[in-house]
């Protein structure tokens, strides 16, 4: 290898794209395509990268199979960051594989970060998990050691889990200042910011305030009886039951648990259970039959008492009652929490990231459009959806997760 390709290399690995690009920027030699093609991903421009490293995994010889497989890597990242994520991962699998067998272990741990990456995005926490297992992080550089650091920071958060993540962050630190790139160092500081800023409302005894991650862990963990309306369950010390295939239930259970002690009014439970505002018989006795459901639901935890004027709820075992509502109340939320990262995202990404359908996102996306709370580009299979982060909020914390202990 040359001169000029080990000093481009070096430049990459600081984060000096533009350093790299001074040495190979008219050389077509494949080494330097590949160069070429990191470097304009490093300066965003993903489509002319991602076209720079096929051309440089083309020009590479057939039996130059370790270098074909770098390609295939960084083509594998520039699809994670441009969150094409319904990208078929076969050629980041074989790419894995053959680094793996040729000894190039720094390389082969990169590709199993950038898996642990998308399938945290994607919401399959326990996969990511599963494969940063398999990840020897002293393998890696600091700059990538730090970027897997901030993958196990974001699982422990999605986890709500506290301490894990902020030691993660602490790790990522300590190895984005080893690296010393600036742009490393800010998003760690960003991430570490993630954990003082409001992740959920606690609404009891008629009020609400705001909740910092490790408040939410603290009564997620608690004896209290939890309305958790950022995951549609219910539980106790004892015990969880999820509603969220149930979102009538739900309703009915926010609603009593946001009244306790007081008892709430028929009709008030028809009008935001129901999402009616002209209640007949029909409602009523659809109210009876509902309440039994979710009295069925409850037994283990709670009684659902009629009253005169109404239905209360009544735990078993708890002296609390609360209910843990998102930071932002929107019916999109999910939606807009994955928007916030400032990525342009596909409809197709959004929902393979949320576990929906496509149609179900175009059609959350075409509200927020309206709301102008979403903006657009490109058209047709090239149409994107981008907004700026929520201030204030972050972003995050606002998606569904598994229940701590689940």
């Amino acid at each position: 290898m040359d001169s000029l390709i080990t000093a481009a290399a070096r430049a990459l690995a600081a984060g000096d794209p533009l350093g790299a690009l001074k040495r190979v920027a008219l050389r077509d030699d494949a080494p330097a395509l590949a160069l070429r093609g990191i470097a304009m991903a490093q300066l965003g421009d993903f489509a002319r990268a991602k076209a720079l490293l096929r051309r440089a995994a083309r020009a590479f010889n057939p039996h130059e199979t370790m270098a074909r497989a770098r390609c295939a890597v960084a083509e594998a990242e520039i699809a994670l960051v441009s969150r094409d994520l319904g990208e078929p991962t076969k050629a980041l699998d074989a790419a894995l594989a053959t680094l793996e067998a040729h000894g190039d272990h720094a390389n082969a741990a990169y590709a199993r970060y950038l898996q642990a990456r998308r399938l945290l995005l994607i919401g399959r926490l326990d996969d990511a998990e599963r494969t940063l297992a398999e990840l020897d992080p002293a393998a890696l550089p600091p700059a990538s050691r730090a970027s897997c650091e901030l993958v196990v920071a974001g699982i422990a958060i999605r986890r709500l889990r506290t301490a894990p993540a902020r030691a993660a962050l602490v790790r990522a630190e300590q190895a984005a200042r080893q690296a010393g790139i600036p742009a490393l160092m800010a998003e760690v500081q960003n991430a570490f910011r993630v954990l003082e800023l409001p992740a959920a409302r606690l609404i009891a005894h008629g009020g609400e305030r705001l909740l910092q991650l490790d408040e939410v862990e603290t009564w997620l963990t608690s004896t209290a009886f939890v309305v958790d309306a950022c995951r549609y369950v219910v539980r106790d010390a004892r015990s969880m039951i999820s509603l969220e295939r149930r979102p009538v239930l739900f309703a009915l259970a926010r609603i009593l648990a946001e009244a306790w002690p007081g008892d709430v009014p028929r009709a008030t439970l028809i009008a935001q259970a129901f999402r009616t505002k002209h209640a007949d018989e029909s409602h009523r006795a659809r109210l009876r039959v509902e309440v039994g459901r979710l009295r069925t639901q409850l037994r283990t935890m709670a009684d659902i008492s009629a009253t005169k004027h109404g239905f209360t709820l009544a735990p078993h075992y708890a002296s609390e009652v609360v209910v843990l509502a998102r930071p932002v109340d929107d019916a999109h939320a999910a939606v807009l929490a994955l928007l916030a990262d400032g990525e342009a995202w596909s409809s197709s990404a959004l929902a393979l990231a949320l576990g929906t359908s496509q149609r179900s996102v175009q059609r959350a996306l075409d509200a927020l459009a309206a709301a102008h709370k979403v903006d657009s580009f490109g058209r047709g299979r090239a149409l994107r959806w981008l907004t700026p982060p929520v201030p204030g909020f972050p972003t995050s914390l606002l998606l569904p997760a598994p229940f701590p202990g689940d």
